[in-house]
């Protein structure tokens, strides 16, 4: 019995100091995720914005500018999959990685090869243990992105599709990340950023006007700036829409664990309890029992 008991008191003590570590990890991710929501909700009216200019100037104008053109018979597509760098984090990484294996086969299909660019450690380790080739990658920022990160994928990833699947580069570019919705909802994304998708057609709300634009000197001067900027706000952006998804969906996996460690904390008390009741009354009896056996010898 009582090495039961210290069998049950060791793993209490194992658990507790787990369920130390589970909470100041809960704590750490509340704290940031305030913050990366505040960057969110900075960036995103920018992207929302210069994505809707460089569509006016492409619809409004007969430019034939090969970020906008589609190409004929497309032969590589680049794809930039978003994950984090440390686990604990729930299921983010691998919903992200699921979603970009479904785009994989989608693509195939198409008659088109896949070229990955990835950015977090979960994601080139997935590729390596599966022992898939990738063109570059980026690390050690999932969480807490900068926009010179922001700008040198966004610079790499254009770069490739303007040289095109004839010179070695790619004919499209897709992107896969988390877009934060709240601290309950996340939901991976597929978007094709390049050539860019111009939607027609769309009416305002109607506390919404959409701005007349007057772009000199020439429509495709005009795109030549806009551009870069927007593909490179458009990453920028999703970075951080993927650490904000990160951080809460790594405070809801850290609390679940703490609530799960305080139920194993009261599971292994409750037995180490009986386990003790369970010495006293054998102790008891073997007392009374004795006892008894005296009072008999003396008789």
């Amino acid at each position: 019995m009582g090495a039961q008991q210290r069998e049950y008191r060791q793993r209490s003590r194992s658990v507790q100091s787990t369920q130390k570590i589970t909470r100041a990890m809960e704590l750490i991710a509340a704290s940031r995720v305030v913050k990366a929501r505040q960057r969110v909700a900075e960036t995103t009216p920018y992207a929302n914005a210069i994505t809707r200019a460089v569509s006016a100037v492409a619809t409004h104008t007969d430019v034939d500018h090969p970020l906008t053109t589609e190409r004929e018979n497309p032969k590589n597509a680049a794809v930039l999959v978003i994950t984090s760098d440390r686990g604990l984090a729930g299921a983010y990484s691998a919903s992200v990685l699921k979603r970009s294996e479904q785009l994989r086969e989608l693509l195939q299909e198409q008659g088109i090869e896949v070229v990955p660019y990835l950015t977090g450690r979960k994601a080139e380790s997935y590729y390596k243990f599966r022992g898939r080739d990738y063109v570059d990658s980026w690390s050690g920022f999932s969480d807490s992105p900068t926009f010179d990160v922001a700008k040198e994928i966004a610079e790499r990833c254009v770069a490739e599709f303007i040289k095109g699947s004839e010179n070695g580069g790619v004919d499209e570019l897709h992107i896969v990340y988390t877009k934060f919705v709240n601290m309950v909802t996340q939901e991976v994304q597929v978007t094709r950023l390049l050539p860019l998708e111009v939607v027609e057609g769309e009416a305002p709300r109607d506390d919404e006007m959409y701005p007349l634009y007057e772009f000199e000197p020439t429509g495709p001067e005009v795109l030549d700036a806009l551009l870069p900027r927007y593909i490179t706000s458009r990453i920028w952006n999703a970075l951080l829409q993927s650490a904000a998804s990160e951080l809460a969906a790594r405070q809801r996996a850290m609390k679940s664990a703490t609530d799960n460690a305080e139920e194993l904390i009261r599971t292994y008390t409750r037995l180490a309890n009986q386990a003790r009741q369970a010495e006293i009354t054998q102790e008891i009896s073997e007392i009374v029992g004795g006892a008894s056996a005296l009072a008999d010898a003396k008789k």
